[in-house]
Parts: C-alpha cells; sequence; structure tokens
C-alpha cells in the first residue's frame, strides 16, 4: 500500500541538524504512526513521503519554509518579571505555556534578569534546515474515527 492521504504511515526517523548532529529520533522509543495529509508532521517531510511504501528509505532535507518555518523576529520580546508569579523558577531553555493576544502557545525562555525576562514564540527548530533519515515501516488504512480526529488512535481505538 502507498502513502496517501489519510493514511495511518509509521515510520523510523533520525532528525538531524545542518552540522549532523542528532536533534531527534525514534531509535529507542519505537516507531512514529502519524495521519498522512492532516498536517501532523512538517510539510517536507510529508510531501517527500507521498507514494512511498512500507521498507522504503530515503534521506529528506527539509528547508525552513517547508520545516518549522523561518525565525520571526517579531516573537521574541521583553517582559517583566513581575508578571510571573513571585517564586518562580526561570531558567533558559525552559518551556512555558502562555495565553495572550495571539491565543495560547509555547514560548522558550531565552534569558532571564533581575526585572526582565525574554522569550521567544518561535518553534525551536524556526529557522533551520533539517535532515531526516526514515524507514517506512508499515502504512494502512485509517479508520472512520481516526480520519475524523484528524490523528491517529492506539492500538483498540481512541486513546486522548
Amino acid at each position: 500500500m502507498q502513502i496517501a492521504r489519510n493514511k495511518v504511515v509509521t515510520i523510523h526517523y533520525t532528525l538531524r541538524d545542518e552540522q549532523g548532529a542528532v536533534i531527534d529520533s525514534s531509535s529507542g522509543r519505537g516507531p512514529l504512526a502519524y495521519l498522512h495529509g492532516k498536517g501532523n508532521i512538517v510539510p517536507g517531510l510529508e510531501r517527500a513521503l507521498d507514494g512511498r511504501g512500507a521498507g522504503d528509505k530515503l534521506d529528506v532535507t527539509v528547508a525552513p519554509e517547508q520545516g518549522y518555518g523561518l525565525r520571526d523576529e517579531r516573537l521574541v520580546e521583553i517582559v517583566p518579571r513581575s508578571r510571573f508569579p513571585a517564586g518562580t523558577e526561570l531558567a533558559p531553555g525552559m518551556q512555558l505555556r502562555t495565553s495572550g493576544a495571539r491565543g495560547a502557545r509555547i514560548v522558550s525562555v531565552v534569558k532571564v534578569e533581575r526585572d526582565f525576562v525574554t522569550l521567544d514564540g518561535n518553534h525551536p527548530l524556526a529557522g533551520r534546515t533539517l535532515r531526516f533519515s526514515v524507514e517506512v515501516a508499515d502504512v494502512r488504512r485509517a479508520t472512520h474515527e481516526e480520519v475524523s480526529h484528524g490523528h491517529v488512535h492506539g492500538p483498540g481505538g481512541h486513546h486522548h
């Protein structure tokens, strides 16, 4: 069976940065299952997997525009430390869930000063070229429930 819209695809993958350093991998965790055509993985990788089948292996380079997007410096903001509850531990690299005019989002703490905190709303991989090594483990038809929910369900059905 070929990979196409509304198929459940299971892949083993390793993601590397431009210098070849491993950023993420399914190794040791088992393969990743996703619903093809629903935006569950970066567009550049999804497009490269179109029409492939179980057993196919491929190396894919994904430009930022087809990955996590270009960096947007408007998403970096300096906020008063007083916006955080007293005693809140903050450190560079931490991720926080915030809500505001743009809705709920995840931001990364970039810098912590006595009176101000610099937050970055860009995805940590925004602006970076991604290099995927992928092996397609399985392709199957999605259930009606998976298609209507827009994502894969675990063995035996719905697992939210």
